[in-house]
């Protein structure tokens, strides 16, 4: 299971993944955790979705687990270990995932630089904080679940305005008898 949180940023739907039920995923639960987030998104009609996986920089390094993972999980779904089709590229710095003049002044090109529908965060702290200060400073509205139960789960903040409480039960009604088809393929295990 992972949890993810709905954002509903100028106009348009973002999803940010896992921000409070794993912790610290590792590569495995992080393509794990996209595949929930790619369930979830079929769900919400985005269509071929653009999936940009988060790090504090948008250069593999060594030194930052984060970037390997992300690029990692970028080849994995060049080679179409995911479905169903997405883009899925990283690493990514939040700016140049989301803003498109921001990707463009740092030389990023690609499918996702700028038009992410998702977002996958290197782990819960992060993930959390984004949400949070989107809510608390800008006002954001935003809704939350847990997929990969087998019936849909609500999990939302103590603090929620009951407007995130509702949006989040409205999500779960939506999830609610969709059979799940997506698949994964990590090594010779599918999922």
């Amino acid at each position: 299971m992972s949890h993810v949180f709905i954002l509903q940023r100028e106009g348009k739907l973002l999803l940010v993944s896992d921000g409070a039920m794993n912790i610290a995923p590792i590569f495995e639960d992080k393509a794990r955790i996209i595949l929930n987030a790619l369930h979830l998104a079929e769900i919400l009609k985005i269509e071929q979705p653009r999936v940009a996986v988060l790090a504090a920089v948008e250069l593999v390094n060594p030194r930052m687990p984060a970037t390997l993972d992300a690029a990692c999980l970028h080849k994995m779904n060049d080679r179409k270990q995911f479905s169903p089709d997405c883009f899925l590229e990283g690493p990514f710095a939040l700016d140049n995932a989301v803003d498109e003049k921001a990707a463009r002044s740092k030389g990023i090109t690609g499918n996702v630089p700028g038009k992410a529908d998702i977002l996958i965060v290197p782990n819960i702290e992060s993930g959390n904080m984004l949400v949070k200060s989107f809510v608390y400073f800008a006002g954001g509205k935003v809704a939350g679940v847990l997929v990969g139960a087998s019936v849909p789960v609500v999990l939302t903040s103590r603090a929620d305005s009951d407007e995130s409480k509702f949006n989040s039960i409205a999500v779960a009604v939506l999830m609610s008898g969709v059979r799940r088809r997506l698949k994964l393929k990590v090594g010779r295990v599918n999922y």
